[in-house]
C-alpha cells in the first residue's frame, strides 16, 4: 500500500452522503483538488536541449548495507525469541511444536519470516482502508502494544492521497461525473447488447467515443478496446507474422512482448532507449533479410512505449521518427502512461516533443 497522508491540506475531501455533493466536490472526488496553483505545471520538451539521460534508480551502497543488517538483526533477535519462547513458553508455539502424537502444522522456519519479520512491517505495508480507491483513500487509524501481534483501532480514519492504484484518474469512484454519465447512458440505453436496438446504440456510442479520440489524439481513426493488456495481447497478430520483423526496446511491457510472441513473427531486441544500437539491428536486417531465406521482410516494425511504466522515462522520440523517415519501417508507441499526463495539452508523448501524431503509425492510448 502506497498512501500520503493529506489530512492537514487546506481543501478536505468531502464526506457528505452522495446526493449532498455539489458538482465541484464529484469533480474533487474523481480528480482530486488542486489546492495551491503553484503546482500546475506544463510538460514540454525543449528542442535545444538534449534529451536527459536516464537516471539509475539503485540506493547508495550504505543503504543496501544497513538495510540488509537490519534484517539480519531482526532475525537473529527473532530466532532468539524462538528458541527461549518454545523451551519457556510452549503453550505460545502450539502450532510449531508435535501435540498427542502428530507432526507440527508447520515448522518454525517455514512460519519464521510473517511471524518475526512481515508484522514488523505491517505498519507500513498492511494498512487496511475503507471506500473507493480513488485518488484518495480513508486509512483506519489503529495502534499495537504487542509488536503487531493485536491491532487496536479506535474508529477513526484519515484521508490518505492514494499512489498505488490503478485508478489514475478516478473513474472508479462511485460518483463523480463519470459515474453519473454512466448511469444515465445505462438508464437510456440498458446493458444487453443483444436486441437490434441495444446493438445499434452500442456501435454508434463506440464509433462516436472513437471519433472523440482520434480527433484528440490527431490521428485519422481509432479503435477502442476495453483492456490496456488485451489490446497489446491482441494487436500484434492482426499486424504481423512469420515473415515480419518486430523490433522491440528491452523495457517494454510484458503485454507488447506477450503479443509478439502471439503473433510469431521473428523478434529483435535493442537495449533500452539505445538508439545507435537501433539502428545498427535495423541496418543489419534490410542487408540480411530473413535468417534462412534471405528474402526481404514483409514488415519490420519498431516498438516502444511512450512512458515506460516501470522506469519512468520516456522513449527518443524524435530520434525514433528520424529513423522511421530514413529506414521506412513502422513505428509503434505504446502511451498508455503518457496519455493525459504529457505535453501542452495532455495529448502524450507526440505532444511533449512536439512530433506530429502522423509521423508515428500506430499509437495506442
Amino acid at each position: 500500500m502506497g498512501y500520503v497522508d493529506v489530512s492537514e491540506m487546506t481543501q478536505r475531501v468531502p464526506d457528505a452522503p452522495e446526493e449532498h455533493l455539489s458538482r465541484e466536490d464529484k469533480q474533487n472526488l474523481e480528480y482530486g483538488p488542486l489546492t495551491s496553483e503553484k503546482w500546475l505545471y506544463v510538460s514540454k520538451h525543449n528542442p535545444n536541449e538534449p534529451l536527459p539521460k536516464p537516471i539509475v534508480d539503485d540506493p547508495p551502497y550504505f543503504i543496501v548495507i544497513f538495510t540488509y543488517l537490519n534484517y539480519l538483526i531482526l532475525i537473529i533477535i527473532g530466532h532468539i525469541k524462538d528458541f527461549f519462547g518454545m523451551k519457556f513458553f510452549p503453550q505460545h508455539f502450539d502450532a510449531m511444536l508435535p501435540k498427542n502424537g502428530y507432526p507440527p502444522w508447520y515448522s518454525a522456519f517455514e512460519s519464521f519470516y510473517p511471524r518475526r519479520l512481515k508484522k514488523r512491517l505491517d505498519d507500513c505495508f498492511a494498512n487496511p482502508i475503507h471506500g473507493v480507491p480513488g485518488r484518495y483513500i480513508r486509512c483506519f487509524n489503529r495502534y499495537s502494544n504487542d509488536y503487531n501481534d493485536t491491532m487496536y483501532y479506535d474508529g477513526t480514519s484519515k484521508p490518505c492521497l492514494n499512489l498505488s492504484s490503478y485508478n489514475y484518474l478516478g473513474f472508479a469512484q462511485s460518483v463523480g461525473l463519470c459515474a453519473d454519465d454512466s448511469i444515465a447512458a445505462v438508464k437510456k440505453y440498458g446493458t444487453s447488447s443483444c436486441g437490434p436496438v441495444n446493438t445499434i446504440a452500442h456501435n454508434d456510442l463506440t464509433r462516436s467515443t472513437e471519433k472523440v479520440l482520434a480527433d484528440f489524439i490527431g490521428k485519422e481513426d481509432a479503435l477502442v478496446f476495453s483492456m490496456g493488456y488485451g489490446t497489446n495481447a491482441n494487436l500484434f497478430t492482426s499486424l504481423v507474422n512469420s515473415k515480419c520483423l518486430v523490433i522491440s526496446d528491452s523495457l517494454n511491457h510484458g503485454s507488447i512482448r506477450f503479443g509478439i510472441r502471439l503473433s510469431n513473427a521473428a523478434v529483435k531486441v535493442f537495449p533500452h532507449n539505445d538508439m545507435d544500437k537501433l539502428e545498427k539491428i535495423v541496418r543489419d536486417a534490410i542487408s540480411q533479410g530473413q535468417a534462412k531465406t534471405h528474402r526481404p521482410w514483409q514488415k519490420i516494425m519498431v516498438c516502444v512505449e511512450g512512458l515506460y511504466s516501470m522506469e519512468g522515462d520516456l522513449c527518443n522520440l524524435p530520434k525514433l521518427v528520424e529513423l522511421r523517415e530514413k529506414y521506412k519501417f513502422y513505428l509503434f508507441v505504446d502511451e498508455a502512461h503518457s496519455i493525459g499526463a504529457l505535453g501542452e495539452t495532455g495529448r502524450g508523448v507526440c505532444d511533449y516533443f512536439g512530433v506530429p501524431p502522423s509521423k508515428v503509425d500506430i499509437l495506442m492510448d
